[in-house]
């Protein structure tokens, strides 16, 4: 009597740690649903414990044969389905667009490239480099309008968007290539606190060139029924005060806000407009390195129905042009060329060229002409706002 009381809750215990483990690796599907896990390693370690604790009973009879094939069958059949549910989820988030950088050709912009994007002047340029000629870098979004500098006033060349003296590494990447040397005049927004801490501490001062103007949009998925959010209720957002869509109007559904790496022009304007409101935690992806580990990084834009997102009115439109987002307007006033120009749209701000301590003596003169007419010309042409277009507010 005791001995089969004993074997009862061995039994027992075995049908415990069994549902335990069922109820983890259920857990560990709906965490990898959200984005939120690695899922292959955590998978691997509990089917290995399950199948360890299913060869103990199979090895000591602890069940008939029959009964234990049949679990074992069962348990590989659990297995293939969550592994198949994984990777179908996984295959149809992978299709769902993506609005970053990863997505833009630049070369379809390259200054002198056959049917290249870049904006031209109708006349010759007043000013011609041959010698000299600055390195020049910059964040994506403003490629397009360095690259049409470039076909003015530079020698005819190939000029690789991605090695060559003309190129775009990124804004966080240009800063750095800024201050340490190897590049003469990069074009971005106004740097972070950390970058202008970063050249203080080398002891460097950004000399920023204001060249032309730009919105700051902010987009979500072309189904939302969400057409406008205010200034506040963007700030509670990415804040952490507002994390459901009927919240401001629209599905009850969780607000999935993404953001964009540290240091990025996107991400410097986000926490200009956030003021001292603290940025709620970013959504996270774990990516492959080269030494074959895993870091995490902010997640890439991902156009779910739930997803609320940002960047630059040019390269939203212009560059990804996706017509698969909606442009939020901001107090009821529309991300365009007018209200950027009065000054009516609230998330407007200039871009710049800038410069540290160069001795390249071509810098100044391309800055000077940028601001000419014909340099603003360009700016204008590729689809941003010139200075002299600018309203007094």
């Amino acid at each position: 009597m005791k001995e089969k009381f004993t074997i009862g809750r061995f039994f027992l215990f075995l049908f415990s740690l069994g549902i335990t483990l069922f109820i983890g690796l259920i857990v560990l599907v709906i965490a990898d649903l959200s984005g939120e896990s690695n899922f292959y390693n955590p998978l691997i370690f509990i089917l290995g414990s399950v199948f360890i604790a299913w060869l103990v009973i199979a090895i000591f009879r602890l069940v008939k044969p029959k009964v234990a094939g049949y679990s074992f069958i069962v348990l590989l059949l659990c297995s293939i389905l969550i592994i198949f549910i994984y990777e179908s989820r996984k295959a149809y988030i992978d299709n769902i667009p993506t609005v970053d950088e990863q997505g833009v050709n630049l070369f379809d912009y390259e200054p002198f490239g056959t049917n290249t994007k870049a904006a031209f002047l109708g006349e010759e340029s007043t000013l011609k480099l041959t010698d000299s000629l600055p390195s020049i870098d910059g964040a994506t979004a403003l490629y397009p309008l360095y690259a049409a500098f470039t076909r003015a006033v530079y020698p005819e060349n190939e000029y690789d968007p991605y090695n060559s003296n003309v190129r775009s590494n990124t804004t966080p990447l240009a800063y750095e290539r800024l201050l340490e040397g190897e590049a003469d005049v990069i074009f971005c927004a106004a740097p972070s606190q950390s970058q202008r801490e970063e050249a203080a501490g080398s002891e460097k001062e950004f000399i920023m060139t204001p060249i032309g103007r730009e919105a700051f949009v902010f987009f979500v998925n072309a189904n939302n029924p969400v057409s406008e959010l205010t200034v506040s209720q963007i700030q509670y957002i990415y804040s952490g005060k507002i994390t459901n869509w009927k919240e401001v109007g629209g599905r009850n559904e969780e607000i999935k806000a993404f953001q964009r790496p540290k240091n990025s022009g996107s991400q410097t304007m986000l926490e200009k407009i956030m003021g001292d409101k603290p940025l709620t935690e970013a959504p996270t992806q774990d990516i492959a390195t080269g030494m074959g580990g895993i870091i995490e990084q902010t997640a890439d834009y991902k156009n779910f129905e739930n997803a609320i997102g940002y960047s630059f009115l040019f390269f939203a439109t212009e560059m990804v042009g996706n017509n698969q987002i909606k442009l939020l307007k901001i107090n009821g006033i529309t991300p365009e060329k007018e209200t950027i120009r009065t000054g009516e749209y609230p998330f407007t701000g200039e871009f710049y060229a800038i410069t540290t301590d160069t001795l390249n003596k071509n810098v100044n003169k391309l800055i000077n002409w940028i601001l000419s007419d014909q340099g603003q010309e360009l700016v204008e042409k590729t689809g941003y706002i010139p200075l002299e277009e600018i309203l007094e507010k």
